[in-house]
């Protein structure tokens, strides 16, 4: 019996999102099964029962006709649901132990920065002057973290290992050992008040989008060794309003902010956020893609699916992830 084509779909524009890169390593772990990198005017898009994709344009979907499953090659599937054409079959989202552990890294490395003042000792070290400040325990720091998935659950339990108090938001009930877990609309505000730290790992819905305003900026804890809240966001640039962020950085409602993603991408050089002296700029890589591991996640799942075996990580219509 013929194996169902997986057709790769894929805009980056950046060296981690090659389009041929994806398909050399799709190639290695389908084996027999054909993949067919689009667009290609010589495919059949009758034989097509997969497409793996990133970012597609709204309706490149809609002419495999059999199309059986998409499988996105990132974690945030904003794109796929804004597409009134997507063929109505299931979606899987990644979710692969590699990802995790990048998120984690990052955001333990973007909590301890903050934490340890390191802007401030850059700053002094470019102009030569050794001025040390009082340096607080991380136990004098509370780290909220909004978004209880995988990857914040995660990061949230190897920051609590480091001796930071940690809480979390869900916009439904977690329990995550070591955690203060918090969740809906009427405890988002009690979470808020007791943060010191913001780490934002939200999905984008139409309930998130522009979350990180300065409605919520202003509601975080203003009692701390840090002086004013530092904001993290790693999740999606669609849940930050941008304009209030640089205002509250700039009235010092924030002390600081490290951001990996951006309402545009790639950054544009006359963003203000390039420059701000309290600001971090990362260019969408806190948990970047490693089409290894991802290729032989999604290979592993259609084996799984094709002997009649469940989808993993299908994401909810519904609640958009």
């Amino acid at each position: 019996m013929n194996k169902g084509t997986l057709a790769l779909l894929v805009h980056g524009g950046t060296e981690n999102w090659s389009a041929e890169r994806w398909k050399s390593r799709f190639d290695v772990v389908c084996g027999d099964r054909g993949v067919v990198l689009l667009p290609d005017a010589a495919f059949d898009p009758a034989l097509v029962h997969y497409a793996a994709v990133w970012k597609p344009a709204p309706g490149e979907l809609a002419g495999l006709p059999n199309l059986r499953v998409i499988f996105n090659l990132g974690a945030g599937v904003d794109a796929l649901m804004a597409d009134s054409g997507l063929p109505k079959v299931p979606l899987v989202r990644v979710a692969v132990g590699d990802l995790t552990n990048r998120m984690t890294e990052f955001v333990v490395l973007h909590v301890l920065m903050h934490h340890r003042q390191e802007p401030y000792l850059r700053e002094c070290q470019r102009e030569k002057r050794w001025a040390p400040r009082f340096q607080w325990p991380a136990n004098a720091i509370s780290v909220g973290i909004m978004g209880l998935g995988t990857l914040g659950s995660n990061a949230a339990e190897v920051l609590g290992r480091l001796g930071f108090r940690v809480s979390g938001w869900s916009r439904s009930p977690r329990q995550i050992e070591g955690v203060e877990c918090f969740h809906g609309t009427a405890q988002l505000g009690a979470f808020l008040q007791r943060t010191d730290v913001l780490v934002c790992l939200l999905p984008l819905t139409s309930d998130t989008r522009q979350v990180l305003n300065r409605g919520l900026c202003a509601r975080l804890n203003r009692d701390s060794p840090m002086g004013a809240p530092v904001l993290i966001n790693a999740g999606r640039g669609g849940l930050q309003n941008e304009a209030d962020i640089l205002e509250c950085l700039d009235d010092g409602t924030l002390g600081g902010a490290s951001l990996d993603v951006f309402a545009k991408e790639p950054l544009p050089p006359d963003s203000p956020f390039w420059t701000h002296p309290k600001v971090v700029v990362t260019p969408h890589n806190a948990a970047d893609t490693d089409p290894d591991e991802i290729s032989k996640y999604v290979a592993r799942q259609i084996e799984r699916f094709e002997a009649g075996g469940r989808l993993e990580n299908v994401v909810d219509p519904a609640r958009g992830y």
